[in-house]
């Protein structure tokens, strides 16, 4: 449709995707919906309960009640607040089973009873949901055929109504179906949730090892990045050096990359170290020192904040090679003006900016097999989640901000030390995933549609 002027369909919202249920959560529901049910039941046998409460002893018949509707209660309490649930429900279990065991000796007036069933006998579904919540599996169905045969040999009993042994067996089979299906359902949600839980833990125990698979591969491009940052600019300088100075500067070279092949041998890509932002910029400002030209330095105000050490390996290693580039590529001239700015960013980040007016470049002219820029500084850099921007063209200089986190694609207006505005526009080189993170050394940056 937009091929034929007409406007795009609108995209349809994302689908968040819902949070798996947990074991914690089946627990909590199926604790809440026992604690209402055995309120409903409690209220229903609560008549039934005052009118048999003249035929028993006064003080046990008060004690019977007053633990078994206040357990009732207690369960319905802790399942909302989610503190002992299986101490209280246990509670309710135990105390059922033992005022059933002692009806047939606190009952005084069995005729009263003979033509009705037991109070207890409606809350006997009651007990078995409980006794499913508080118990483990074998426990709870032991608990199930016990209950309803002690209430059966009540039942037949004077005091229980007398009634005859096979409507006794009725109520039992009657009981012993009702409790096994509470039983059944809750066994089946518990594995369920469980399955749910295991599954889970295996996927994120996948992705910790892909995390950490790619954490891998993305510290062998920075290893890289270095041997090529380091070792070899520092062979090449001392191949070159043919003056006093020149082999000084080789030797300071070579100490540092031997200090970078260090550090590169002892880092994790695991670790959860972290250096403060000021001192990542007093570190990047100090190196200026050991370079062979001079640049003019300027520090800025910036908030108090952390980084990883990771990610600060990688800001101080692009920033290196940018000042090292434009020493080695803006030219000879006494006349070219370079400077290092260090600032703080918006989010509490740093912003490193390395700067000249010497002969530039052209985008198009950057070898493909030339792995400074896009390498060293421009993959290093997005890979530890920053951004870079370049601003070059011949005969103007070359300007390269180092922005940590990230910037959002787009122009945006800086100015050199100078106040001379320039326009700027973000490089973004999205990392690869786990799966084909060999392909993230070739990640390339465009600026006006061409590759970098």
């Amino acid at each position: 449709m937009a091929a034929n002027g007409g406007s795009p369909l609108p995209e349809s919202p994302v689908r968040q995707p819902h949070n798996p249920i947990s074991r914690p959560q089946i627990e909590t529901v199926v604790s809440r919906s026992v604690a209402i049910f055995a309120l409903l039941f409690g209220l229903q046998a609560l008549p039934a309960a005052l009118h048999q409460l003249p035929t028993a002893a006064t003080v046990w018949a008060i004690i019977f009640g007053a633990g078994i509707y206040g357990g009732i209660a207690a369960t319905l309490v802790a399942s909302f607040a989610k503190r002992g649930v299986r101490l209280v429900n246990a509670y309710v279990s135990l105390a059922y089973i033992l005022a059933l065991a002692g009806w047939s000796f606190v009952v005084e007036e069995p005729l009263t009873v003979a033509t009705e069933r037991p109070w207890l006998w409606l809350l006997c579904t009651v007990a078995t949901s409980t006794a499913a919540i508080a118990f483990s599996t074998w426990q709870a169905t032991a608990y199930l055929f016990v209950t309803p045969v002690v209430y059966g040999l009540v039942r037949i009993t004077p005091a229980g109504g007398g009634a005859s042994l096979p409507s006794a067996t009725l109520d039992i089979a009657y009981a012993v179906i009702l409790g096994g299906a509470v039983l059944i359902l809750i066994t089946l949600l518990r594995q369920a949730a469980a399955s749910v839980d295991s599954a889970q833990g295996t996927a994120l125990d996948r992705y910790a090892h892909a995390v950490r698979q790619h954490a891998t591969e993305v510290e062998r491009v920075q290893v890289d990045s270095i041997v090529h940052d380091s070792v070899l600019t520092t062979l090449l300088s001392a191949a070159r050096a043919d003056t006093p100075e020149a082999m000084n500067l080789a030797t300071r070279m070579a100490r540092s990359a031997m200090g970078h092949l260090k550090d590169a041998a002892a880092a994790s890509p695991d670790s959860d170290a972290t250096v403060t932002l000021d001192q990542l910029a007093w570190r990047i400002a100090d190196s200026t020192g050991t370079l062979s030209g001079p640049f003019e330095l300027r520090t800025r105000d910036m908030e108090a904040g952390s980084i990883p050490i990771q990610c600060s390996e990688a800001l101080y290693s692009a920033a290196m090679q940018a000042m090292v580039n434009s020493l080695q590529h803006a030219g000879d001239r006494d006349d070219v003006h370079r400077w290092l700015v260090v600032e703080g960013a918006a989010g509490g980040g740093i912003r490193i900016g390395v700067g000249d007016d010497g002969v530039g470049f052209t985008f198009d002219a950057v070898p493909n097999e030339r792995l400074g820029l896009r390498v060293s500084i421009i993959e290093r850099v997005t890979n530890a989640g920053g951004s870079v921007q370049i601003d070059a063209g011949i005969d103007r200089g070359t300007v390269i901000w180092i922005t940590w986190p990230g910037v959002a694609t787009g122009t945006i207006e800086l100015a050199d030390p100078d106040g001379v505005p320039f326009a700027v526009e973000t490089f973004s080189a999205a990392p690869s995933t786990a799966a084909t993170s060999t392909a993230a050394t070739s990640a390339a940056a465009t600026r006006d549609g061409r590759s970098l």
